[in-house]
Parts: C-alpha cells; structure tokens; sequence
C-alpha cells in the first residue's frame, strides 16, 4: 500500500512495581528531563541575579556569569546521575534522594571553583554554593520522583483500560466460530488458530514489565491479524514492511495491537470488499518509526472515538516523555497512525 500522500500532513500498562522491588525514583537519562532541568537551573539564576542588579545591563552581565557556573555544574549532574543510574536503582528511595542531593552540593562546589578559577568572585562562596546545589538538586529530584509517582496509577488504568478492550465477548465469539467451521475441513488449520489466540489472551493477560521490544508486538499483532485472516479471507489484505534493525526498540506492552484491531474494525469490517492493512517500522539512525496504515470505505469520516489511540499515546508519553512522538491522520481514503520511538 502507498502512503506517500499521508506524509504531508504529518510535519497504559505497566502495573506498579511490588512493594519489596527497588526501583530508580528519579531517571536523569531522558532528553526531556535533561531539557526541563537546565531551563530550571537557568530560571533560578536569571531571578537570583536580579538580587543587587542596578540595571537591565548589570542584571545581564550577572546572569551571564552566574550562568558560566550553573549550567556545567548542572551538566555534571545530570552526566553522573545518569551514568549511575544502575547502581541507583539498588538503593533504597529515600537514600536515591540523599544522593541526589549530595551530588547537587559537589555540583554547587565545581561551579563556584569555576568561578573562582577565572577570578570572577572575590571571596569564595564555598558553603552558600553547595547548598544552593543542594536545594535546586533537592528541587529536580522532588519533581522527578512526583513524575515517577504519578505514572503509576495512570499506568494501572492504562492496563485496565487495554485488558477491557482486549476481552471482547464478540471477539471471542467470532474467533471460535471461525475455529469451528475449520475443525472438518482444516483440522490443522483450526487448531492453529486456537493456538494464536491462547498465546494472544495470554500475553494479555500476563503481568507485563515496564516495556516490552518492538519485535514482540509485531509478533503479536502477527498472530492477531492470523486469525482475522480467517474470519475475512479476502476481504483482509495484509502487507508488512519490518526492519528487523527496529526489533530492538523499546514500547508500552499492547501498543500494536490496539491499533492493528483498530485498523481491521474501522477498515476492514464496515466495507462489503474488504480493505488493505499496512504494518512497517524503520529504523532511522536513533529513530524507529513504527506505521498502521488502513484504507477505509467512502464517505466514512474518522472512525471511532480515539480511545484506544488516545490509551497509546498516553503510554508513549510516559515510557519516553518528549522523545516519544504519536500521530494520526485521515487523508484521501487512507487512515494512518504514525509513531516515533528512541532506539
């Protein structure tokens, strides 16, 4: 299926982790993090300077200076909390914290001996500079563990949510009906499907980690389209572009399927010839692009109520913050859901 012409118009359910698991309460790894806490530092020297300032011109040059320490102090920290991250992560949450801020006040020390080093400082701050890096650490780390906290119980109504959807009484039914009408003709074929779908509502099932590889969703949603297979023969065409280079990437559990199932409801079931499914993922250098493309019967306008996406791009979010990118677009017959995720 070509769907150059959507190109243009482009421009939950991880469960908690049990009580006696030891997770990393503040992840300094993600771009977005390292974004919001350099434009935080930032705003906090901009309006310390403002302290003394005796003009617009001497405010400048303060926040300039102030600025010449903070950021590669707060690069620093960011840089090490990350590399250590591993090692974090096997401490417990309140000792995570302490180091947070112990690394915030050493932060605060290599600033102000920068300052010191090229003579902008007369007497050197050494205290009031490592609890100023303590307070504005404690700060980063405050909002990242609230950030932390608060995906869990949307993570919790995410699987929710996706297992609701994913037991559908009239999907079951037409997937046993299909099975049935094989058990004379095609044995083999029948139980195969039978097979597919007990791998299907296990993994449905299962208590999922906080990701799974894009390699595994597409061998589900695989087996998912296997079994519609049956249920509209022709009428179901299915094309899949997969680079195995992507195989690696890291998604919310349930996040192909949904949207495959979407495609075969809104596409395939409304029209009496059927439709075509396309499912591709590319890898491009950082970047793996993920695609569910689906034609759709004339005069239909965008289906359904974008539960199910809305469900996805929510997860996105939470398991890649900025880097994790969700869209979709209705464009000349043709309806695709586009996806961006690091590698």
């Amino acid at each position: 299926m070509k769907d150059s012409q959507i190109l243009s118009a482009f421009s939950e359910l991880a469960a908690p982790p049990p009580p006696h698991k030891r997770v990393l309460v503040f992840d300094a790894c993600h771009v977005g993090v390292i974004l919001r806490a350099v434009l935080f530092v930032e705003g906090v020297m901009s309006v310390g300077a403002m302290f003394g300032a005796a003009s617009a011109a001497d405010w400048l040059v303060r926040v300039s200076v102030l600025s010449a320490a903070a950021l590669p102090a707060t690069l620093a920290w960011l840089i090490v909390a990350c590399s250590l991250k591993q090692l974090l992560a096997r401490l417990p949450p309140i000792a995570q914290q302490a180091f947070g801020m112990m690394l915030g006040a050493i932060a605060g020390l290599y600033g102000c001996a920068l300052l010191n080093l090229v003579g902008f400082v007369g007497v050197v701050p050494w205290v009031a500079s490592a609890f100023a890096g303590a307070a504005v650490a404690a700060a980063l780390v405050a909002a990242l563990v609230l950030r932390t906290k608060g995906r869990m119980p949307a993570d919790t109504a995410a699987r929710l949510a996706e297992l609701q959807a994913r037991i559908r009484p009239h999907f079951l039914f037409n997937t046993l009906n299909s099975a049935i009408a094989l058990v004379r003709e095609d044995p083999a074929r029948a139980e195969m499907i039978l097979e597919d779908l007990s791998d299907l509502f296990r993994h449905a099932l299962v208590e999922p980690g906080e990701f799974v590889t894009l390699e595994e969703e597409v061998t589900l949603a695989r087996r998912y389209l296997e079994i519609e297979q049956v249920r509209f023969a022709e009428r179901l065409q299915v094309e899949w572009s997969i680079d195995p280079a992507a195989g690696g990437a890291r998604v919310p559990p349930l996040v192909l399927q949904p949207l495959v199932e979407n495609a075969v409801k809104h596409g395939v079931e409304p029209s009496a010839a059927g439709a075509q499914v396309k499912i591709s993922t590319q890898r491009r250098k950082g970047t793996v692009v993920i695609k569910v493309t689906n034609t759709v019967p004339a005069g239909q306008g965008r289906p359904g109520h974008g539960v199910a996406q809305d469900n996805v791009r929510d997860r996105l979010r939470l398991l890649h913050d900025v880097q994790g990118q969700f869209q979709a677009v209705l464009k000349d017959g043709i309806y695709q859901v586009r996806m961006e995720v690091p590698i």
